[in-house]
């Protein structure tokens, strides 16, 4: 805002300087010229002078005939002299005038100021007009784009530090309102899923430290029984027997509980919203394919797209977006470069999407596990990622009543969504 403030008063400050700069130039050269009033003055002696030298053939000539060689000049010719009388000092005159004598009387040349010697005035005029419309332009760029601005620039700071519980102020403006509103959601948003997040994991260790101290027990039993065996307490073939008997059935406590934690580390760990309505799918498609046909084409990766019959399906159209994008990039990621393609075919009242790509190089035995959270195949070595890509994909379908499904065919790796029709 600073900035802002001292390139305006900059700008402001160049205004009048130009103002008062051609105000001066015009002054300085108006100055300089010679009276118009004289080149008309000049022009009309010039003619009273020959016209008598026509008539009488000599520079004298009767004030009579002046007289009437004056009267017979058209004075609207001229622009500045507006009346021709023989000179009489003692006649009072209300008029700007010069006196020349012309074949040997004196005669007074009435004149007005070139109206060119006025223009200063509606010049000034359109000049404060255009400083004024400076100023009004400047203040309203201020309020309307650099005072929201600031605050966009302050409020990214503030979320970028986590400082979530802060809501952004609603700005009616133009050029920001609906980016500040936008904002705000995401704000609402990141506070809420950091709400959850917290909760979530505050259970989740509650439920570890709880499996812990259980696991204790079984664990203490185990030590007795052994510590016991290895010592020869137990002298009888039955008392060992026994022994045995409650080590077994400690284990199978303990193999309990460490499927209790394998299963509460696998839970669904993304609170993923989905609000299943009606949407055409070439909506959907027709988004994708653009973004994609110019992604690939700067990648020389060769892109199809099958003919479809374009049909109402129920689901969220942003999310569906997120499921076919994240097969996009999956194809790009672990594909060999050279062709990716999307096809369609019907089963009952489905609609299956497949997004394949050529140069497949994983394994059939991971097939079953590709939708897992955070599992990575065979074919990911050396490729950043963190196995959620498909997980999500999955997890999307689930919430929209379809399913997704991936095959190996030849050396192509197809992915299908399986969509509901409306």
């Amino acid at each position: 805002m600073s900035k802002f403030k001292k390139a305006s008063g900059l700008i402001i400050l160049l205004e009048i300087i130009l103002i008062a700069g051609i105000d001066f130039f015009y002054i300085i050269n108006r100055s300089d010229e010679k009276g118009y009033h004289k080149v008309d003055v000049e022009r009309i002696i010039y003619l009273l002078e020959n016209e008598a030298k026509s008539q009488n053939d000599s520079e004298s000539q009767s004030k009579s005939d002046l007289i009437n060689s004056i009267n017979k000049i058209d004075l609207s010719q001229y622009e500045t002299v507006i009346s021709i009388s023989p000179f009489d000092p003692d006649e009072i005159c209300n008029n700007e005038y010069v006196v020349e004598e012309v074949n040997g009387t004196l005669l007074r040349f009435e004149y007005k100021e070139s109206d060119e010697k006025s223009g200063l005035l509606p010049m000034n005029i359109g000049l404060v007009v255009m400083f004024l419309a400076t100023v009004i332009l400047l203040n309203y760029i201020r309020i309307k784009v650099v005072a929201p601005f600031t605050k966009m620039s302050d409020m990214t700071v503030e979320l970028a530090k986590g400082n979530l519980s802060t809501p952004i102020k609603e700005e009616k403006s133009r050029f920001f309102g609906k980016f500040l509103w936008g904002m705000d959601m995401l704000r609402e948003n990141l506070e809420d899923s950091k709400a959850k997040e917290l909760e979530y994991q505050k259970e989740k260790k509650t439920m570890l430290l709880s499996l812990s101290h259980d696991i204790k027990t079984p664990l203490s039993a185990i030590q007795l029984y052994t510590k016991a065996m290895s010592e020869g307490l137990y002298d009888t073939e039955e008392k060992k027997q026994e022994a045995y008997a409650g080590i077994l059935n400690n284990t199978k406590q303990i193999k309990t509980y460490c499927d209790e934690i394998y299963k509460l580390s696998r839970e669904d760990f993304m609170e993923l919203s989905v609000n299943v309505g009606e949407v055409y799918l070439s909506q959907v498609l027709d988004k994708v394919s653009d973004y994609y046909r110019d992604k690939l084409s700067v990648l020389h990766t060769e892109f199809k797209l099958s003919e479809y019959d374009d049909c109402l399906l129920s689901a969220d159209k942003d999310r569906l977006e997120e499921a076919l994008q994240n097969l996009m990039e999956n194809a790009i990621k672990y594909g060999d470069g050279k062709e990716i393609s999307i096809s369609f075919s019907d089963e009952e009242d489905c609609k299956l999407v497949t997004v394949s790509n050529t140069g497949c190089s994983l394994e059939e035995n991971d097939i079953s596990n590709i939708f897992d959270s955070f599992y990575r195949g065979s074919n990911t070595k050396n490729i950043g990622g963190n196995g959620l890509g498909l997980y999500i994909v999955k997890q999307l379908m689930k919430k929209m009543d379809g399913d997704v499904f991936a095959e190996i065919s030849k050396d192509r790796f197809n992915i299908t969504l399986v969509l509901r029709k409306a």
